[in-house]
């Protein structure tokens, strides 16, 4: 009897022990699961996470969906345009010691071979940078443009700035018209104010906020919007363009579904930086200033070879962008006396616009990018992603492609301007690729006057 009441405990002990197993098994499962499942609610919400690698400081901004492909593209472009370093900024630090561009100077170099210069020769000239006590610089960083131009022809062309990370640059120009050519060098920034700049984008990509109004019978509200949001408890509409993957969120409003929005605008600004380091944004004193010659400062370009002019008859001009784009559109207007515009009520920032020239056969339309864009009032319905507006093209030997698109992305980190640029190109392959014939050109981005305002949002 012993020996069977034993045998009988083994047994249910065994059973037991196999229960705890299946029930811990069953307890692991379901809880992998859990996490499974709250992984992919979070993926589908602006809660970013910041990477550890360099290139990808840059918080709740950061980006893990991203193909290995555009991925390695994106390390490849940020190694290519990475600025160097720029001094610590202790507290309090010397304006002393800056950047000074009134004691700084440029100086062209002499020609080559018979000393002349001809269209199609490279000109350069050498900058060198010194602080305000006089003492030439030791390092880099300096924000120089450097450009040649003829005023009466209304020719000019950028220079290409090389720094040697000593104090000392060279700008190359190539040589484009004949006549006259002058070289105008401006220091925008001193390096020390590119250290407060790359905190502000580090710390506060969403300085720039935006607006959504949304509207359901006599019931409105207004949330905040931006290409990332910082993580809260708040729940968030998920705008996100389910073609080209472009990011957009807006916190959702308290009584009102996601899809009642109606309209986008700007929000504003958000200004975080010392007294201190204003003294670095000082026009006319350290920011957008002339750096003089310490000789001549103009050449005489000799004619090689002449160009022949093209014409747009019979073409049809797309331009994609921003107002820096549109100012184009505006031109070709101004210029072009047959070229008149239909006379619809639009908002004269956003558009769309359309001009046809109908005895020379030329149409011109005007789209603004999707956001984010920082137009005051933009419905809904208008806010269109260049690469979809590109996949909408037939394409051809008549038709014309202008994109510009940089302005907006100023306050972001760069990693969301790459990603946005990828969305175009592979749209513009595809074009190509069913239409060859296409002609696209890319317009980079111009200087402008600068405020503080306009330099910690939409700096040079």
């Amino acid at each position: 009897m012993k020996a069977c009441a034993c045998k009988r405990k083994s047994v249910c002990a065994i059973i037991f022990l196999s229960l705890i197993v299946l029930v811990l098994l069953f307890m692991l499962w379901n809880l992998n699961n859990k996490l499974i499942f709250q992984k992919n609610i979070w993926s589908t919400e602006i809660i970013r996470v910041a990477s550890t690698e360099s290139h990808h400081q840059f918080g709740f901004c950061s980006d893990k969906h991203v193909s290995p492909e555009d991925a390695q593209e994106e390390h490849h472009l940020l190694d290519s345009i990475a600025w160097p370093e720029t001094p610590h900024l202790p507290t309090p630090f010397s304006i002393e010691q800056t950047s000074d561009p009134a004691h700084s100077t440029f100086a062209i170099l002499p020609a080559r071979g018979d000393g002349q210069l001809y269209i199609g020769d490279q000109l350069e000239a050498l900058i060198q940078v010194h602080d305000f006590q006089g003492n030439p610089k030791k390092s880099g960083g300096d924000v120089l443009i450097a450009r040649l131009h003829n005023r009466a022809l209304g020719a000019g062309v950028a220079g290409q700035v090389v720094d040697h990370l000593n104090g000392s640059y060279s700008a190359l120009f190539p040589l484009l018209w004949e006549g006259s050519a002058q070289v105008e060098v401006t220091l925008v920034h001193p390096s020390e104010a590119v250290t407060v700049l790359r905190r502000l984008t580090n710390e506060q990509p969403d300085r720039i906020f935006f607006h959504s109004r949304y509207r359901s019978g006599s019931v409105s509200d207004i949330t905040v919007c931006n290409v990332c949001l910082p993580p809260t408890k708040k729940p968030v509409c998920n705008y996100t363009d389910l073609t080209t993957g472009e990011p957009w969120f807006c916190y959702k409003p308290k009584s009102l579904s996601c899809d009642t929005r109606v309209s986008h605008g700007m929000g504003g600004f958000k200004q975080n930086i010392t007294a201190q380091e204003e003294k670095l944004f000082h026009s006319g004193v350290n920011m957008k200033v002339s750096i003089r010659a310490s000789g001549y400062e103009s050449v005489t370009v000799l004619p090689k070879e002449k160009g022949q002019p093209q014409c747009l008859k019979g073409k049809m001009v797309h331009l994609y962008g921003d107002s820096t784009i549109r100012q184009w559109f505006e031109h070709l207007q101004g210029t072009l006396p047959a070229l008149k515009q239909f006379d619809l009520p639009k908002d004269k920032q956003v558009g769309p616009f359309m001009a046809i020239d109908i005895p020379n056969k030329i149409m011109v339309t005007y789209r603004c990018h999707g956001p984010p864009i920082r137009f005051g009032n933009v419905p809904t319905s208008e806010l269109r992603y260049i690469a979809n507006e590109i996949d909408g093209l037939v394409g051809g030997a008549n038709t014309v492609v202008v994109i510009s698109i940089w302005s907006h992305f100023s306050t972001f980190p760069v990693e969301i301007y790459i990603r946005r640029l990828q969305s175009i190109r592979r749209a513009l392959v595809r074009l190509l690729n069913r239409a060859p014939d296409t002609l696209v050109v890319i317009r980079t981005a111009n200087l402008k006057a600068l405020t503080l305002y306009e330099t910690l949002t939409n700096s040079d």
